[in-house]
């Protein structure tokens, strides 16, 4: 499969020096031999903070995940136990376009890639009589031994998990997925 543009998903575009790190990720991927393309490239024509920009935002996404050839997705937790919403979506809308998907996830420590301890860390969560792990809502949490939804995880053809002291500034986890992604291509 020829692969020559890769869709970057995550939470990177909200994060403070947003557009530093976006730069340091696009140059990583040409070095690579990959054209970076994210979801907010392309003009907007609205520019006030409303649906409208909403809905435009969300077209341009999703036209520009479609021009994609391959996805990386960045699913280290944001706001919470879990990964970016919108990159869980953007995951699943690739999936759907059969689109190849590779993930990383940085974590801070090791006890962090179990989704199921993320869940009991973050927000609280107990096994019931039949020892079955229940947040406190009582629902049941996902427990695969996984780093994060088992969705999520088995779309990835490859999902990397990083144990860094700067999980939403370190780059190794795109730059293993660059080289699966290659690997894949050959």
């Amino acid at each position: 499969m020829r692969i020559s543009s890769i869709f970057l998903s995550g939470p990177d575009v909200w994060l403070p020096g947003a557009a530093d790190l976006l730069k340091r990720k696009r140059a990583i991927c040409e070095a690579a031999g990959f054209v970076a393309i994210t979801g907010l490239d392309g003009e907007r024509r609205e520019t006030a903070a409303t649906e409208a920009l909403a809905r435009e935002t969300y077209a341009g996404a999703l036209a520009n995940l479609r021009r994609a050839d391959a996805v990386i997705a960045n699913l280290s937790p944001w706001r919470g136990p879990h990964c970016d919403p919108g990159a869980a979506f953007e995951l699943g809308f690739a999936s759907a376009l059969a689109k190849p998907v590779f993930a990383y996830m940085n974590i801070v420590d090791e006890d962090d890639a179990d989704y199921r301890s993320r869940i009991e860390a973050m927000i609280g969560a107990l096994p019931d009589a039949a020892g079955v792990i229940r947040d406190p809502d009582g629902a049941e949490v996902e427990d695969f031994g996984l780093p994060e939804s088992l969705m999520l995880w088995a779309e990835a053809r490859r999902f990397y998990v990083v144990v860094t002291p700067e999980p939403m500034e370190d780059l190794t986890g795109l730059e293993l997925c660059l080289e699966a992604v290659r690997l894949y291509a050959d």
